[in-house]
């Protein structure tokens, strides 16, 4: 326990860049972003179960899917704060997650960030209703598990700020993914559509709500690891 909660040394700063650049090249790329988007919807997806339970409603499951779409089912008021929040925790979760997991790191606690990783996984699989579903979170709690038990401080320095940049960069591109797509009318189900359905705001307010969540995170969690 020591471990956990205690500190572990600073990294470099040729690697925290290094890390970030990595992140970056995970996001940016199309075809990459096809495959590395699972771990954004984890996220996703977690965030509108974790608001779900926290806001008192009944938690039915969560799907992930191949094509990286989510769904998340839970019971209760069909409308109120409580869907309100759960509805609005998907696209901000993973920023939110990322600036949470850059303070983490920023205070030295990166064995801790790891550890907390796992954990959140680990609630999560026991939520998930599908086989796809199962197989990636298995196969992203069983990186975080392995690095934090099997590898040196510096690798697991190296993997924690990878992961943690990636959850910064990579919850911004789904907000502008989503606008252009209500730009292009294939998304009037979205999370936005639902909230301003709630709310009788626009979805644009909503639009713009993820768009500074996520921008605002990138901002202030960036320099939380780059120690300015």
């Amino acid at each position: 326990m020591d471990r956990v909660f205690g500190t572990q040394p600073d990294p470099d700063e040729w690697l925290v860049i290094v890390t970030a650049v990595v992140a970056l090249l995970a996001v940016v790329p199309h075809r990459i972003w096809r495959l590395s988007r699972n771990a954004v919807t984890i996220a996703h997806e977690g965030g509108h179960g974790l608001i779900a339970l926290l806001t008192g409603r009944r938690l039915d499951g969560i799907r992930l899917h191949s094509d990286t779409s989510g769904l998340t089912v839970s019971r209760g008021r069909p409308s109120g704060p409580g869907m309100v929040l759960t509805a609005a925790a998907g696209y901000t979760a993973p920023p939110l997650l990322g600036l949470g997991g850059a303070w983490l790191l920023a205070a030295d606690h990166i064995t801790l960030f790891l550890w907390a990783a796992c954990a959140l996984l680990l609630a999560m699989l026991i939520m998930i209703r599908n086989a796809y579903g199962a197989l990636t979170v298995i196969v992203t709690g069983a990186a975080f598990v392995l690095i934090s038990w099997l590898t040196s401080a510096q690798v697991q320095s190296a993997f924690a700020y990878t992961a943690v940049w990636f959850l910064l960069i990579g919850g911004v591109r789904p907000a502008f993914e989503l606008q252009r797509k209500r730009l292009h009318g294939h998304a009037g189900d979205s999370d936005a559509d639902q909230l301003g359905r709630l709310t009788h705001l626009p979805p644009t307010v909503w639009l713009l709500l993820f768009h500074v969540v996520s921008l605002c995170s990138l901002i202030g969690g960036g320099r939380w690891l780059l120690g300015l």
